[in-house]
């Protein structure tokens, strides 16, 4: 049953109405996003799991716990007021984000419903910086959707056809960067990575500047994601040798980026037997056949047999 306090919102958009719902602050952030990404996104465990590098075990756990205090609790499912809804901004940014993320990964469908939550929930709260900066986050890094793949197989930045990009569409995430800038003095993590997104459609690129921005991001969330997303950078300004030094000590044993990004730096300092072993790792977690057949052709190029 919709509680009276509803009436007291302006929701522009029915599903974003129902993720501020589920993000009930009396729930951990996590928990928030994650039963959010199962209830709106229609995730599945093992993607909600994938999205917070847990296993799908792990992740159903936690899921259980959250509703089981749902319960016990008598938390009540219904949309806040007005005034109560930056109190659930950051788990609602973190529920389109992923949902983003798993579309940007493949599904075509999610990607598109995240971008259109993240108008609405821009027109909902057009003076939050964060907000235009997810958006903008999300357009920029959508617009090069079509270059990525050239007949099923997957291209990396430096080798894209930009005349495939999406230009208007950069142009108007470069334009909510601009406003969300202006509407802070102090970033957010998603304005500094549509920051992030606007560098890497410049050319040429500033690698530097780029980790310069990935170390900013890093001191602000503490992710051993970003710091992996730093090192790539700093490779590129610094040298491979640079930007491997920066893996060691990550924990991301079970992420397939972290083993890929080693192996390629590892290839390019001619270490090929660990190069190899690296990319194998790589394999072992991919899931996306493009992404596959991809780390399949790169151990092959380092002297190994592709299973």
């Amino acid at each position: 049953m919709e509680a009276p306090e509803a009436e007291e919102t302006s929701f522009p958009d029915e599903r974003l109405e129902l993720i501020f719902t589920c993000c009930h602050p009396a729930l951990a952030l996590e928990a928030q996003v994650a039963l959010t990404l199962r209830a709106v996104g229609g995730l599945t465990t093992e993607e909600i799991a994938r999205a917070f590098l847990v296993e799908p075990e792990t992740m159903k756990r936690r899921l259980s716990r959250a509703k089981r205090k749902i319960k016990e609790a008598g938390i009540p499912f219904s949309v806040p007021p007005d005034h109560l809804l930056p109190e659930r901004l950051a788990a609602v940014l973190g529920v389109v984000y992923l949902i983003f993320n798993e579309g940007y990964g493949g599904r075509v469908d999610l990607a598109a419903e995240a971008i259109r939550l993240g108008s609405a929930l821009a027109e909902l709260m057009p003076d939050e910086p964060e907000v235009q900066g997810l958006l903008a986050l999300m357009l920029i890094t959508d617009a090069r959707r079509d270059a990525r793949f050239e007949n099923g197989e997957l291209v990396l930045l430096p080798d894209q056809d930009r005349s495939r990009w999406n230009e208007a569409q950069i142009a108007r995430g470069r334009e909510l960067l601009d406003l969300a800038l202006a509407l802070s003095r102090r970033r957010g993590s998603y304005v500094i990575q549509a920051a992030i997104a606007a560098l890497h459609s410049d050319d040429p690129l500033d690698w530097t500047e780029i980790a310069a921005l990935y170390a900013e991001l890093a001191r602000l969330t503490g992710s051993p994601v970003v710091e992996l997303n730093r090192a790539i950078a700093v490779a590129e300004a610094d040298g491979p040798s640079a930007g491997l030094a920066l893996l060691e000590g990550l924990e991301l044993e079970d992420y397939q980026y972290f083993h890929s990004t080693r192996a390629e730096l590892l290839r390019r300092l001619g270490r090929l037997d660990d190069a190899r072993a690296a990319f194998e790792r790589a394999l072992e977690l991919a899931r996306a056949e493009p992404e596959r057949r991809f780390l399949q052709s790169r151990i092959q190029e380092v002297g190994g047999t592709a299973p």
